[in-house]
């Protein structure tokens, strides 16, 4: 089992966490914090696997918790999620060493697939030696430093690097219908490219929700 911590101010919303967590097999939740101060001295009690961290915590920001379990000597995971948008809090929680970012609102399928792909990495057989650089790669890969997944049948490489253009050039999110339009494709086409991106972590999704009918999805390129 990988054991989790849900820090968020909210109660309700790390309650609501807490349930998607419950439902993935392979982890559980062995306790939530509301302040930085509670995350530090909980990570220092439970000894957590991966702590699902937001930024914007009432007495400091979510990565001055990082810099202080790092200090500590913690090597416990985080995984960030967060309402910040700005591009230099992405990149930050990349420094600090977070394996994912995942932006709020999210729905459950959002989160089970990030907690997949992390316990595929945490869990695949480990050499202790590398024998060339494509061990090296595989490596990195695991440790989400790098790599550019291989892409799904039927998606393209040229039609990949059209729609990543697209996504990074862009201030904001878009939606499949706005980057079909740009890039020159359906919308049915760029939303299995937009998924993919998002189910490896290179793009994050949102919600946008409209006066009625299902809530929109929309991507930002995360890296």
């Amino acid at each position: 089992m990988i054991d989790v911590l849900v820090v968020d101010d909210d109660f309700m919303v790390a309650r609501i966490h807490c349930g998607f967590v419950e439902r993935i097999d392979g982890f559980r939740v062995v306790g939530t914090a509301s302040t930085g101060e509670q995350a530090v001295a909980a990570v220092d009690e439970l000894r957590p696997d991966l702590v699902l961290l937001d930024l914007y915590l009432p007495d400091m920001f979510g990565l001055d918790v990082v810099t202080r379990l790092r200090a500590a000597r913690h090597d416990c995971d985080v995984l960030v999620i967060s309402a910040a948008r700005e591009a230099e809090a992405v990149r930050r929680a990349v420094r600090y060493g977070a394996v994912n970012y995942l932006l709020k609102p999210f729905g459950f399928d959002e989160l089970r697939t990030r907690l997949e792909q992390y316990a595929a990495r945490r869990n695949a057989p480990r050499a202790t030696v590398v024998s060339d650089q494509a061990d090296v790669d595989r490596v990195l890969s695991r440790s989400g430093s790098v790599a550019t997944p291989a892409l799904p049948r039927g998606l393209s490489t040229e039609t990949a690097e059209l729609v990543e253009r697209a996504l990074r050039e862009h201030t904001g999110t878009l939606s499949a219908a706005e980057c079909a339009n740009r890039v020159g494709i359906s919308r049915v086409s760029a939303r299995r490219y937009l998924e993919h991106f998002s189910g490896t972590g290179r793009a994050a999704v949102s919600l946008r929700y409209g006066a009625a009918g299902r809530p929109e999805r929309r991507y930002c390129w995360v890296g």
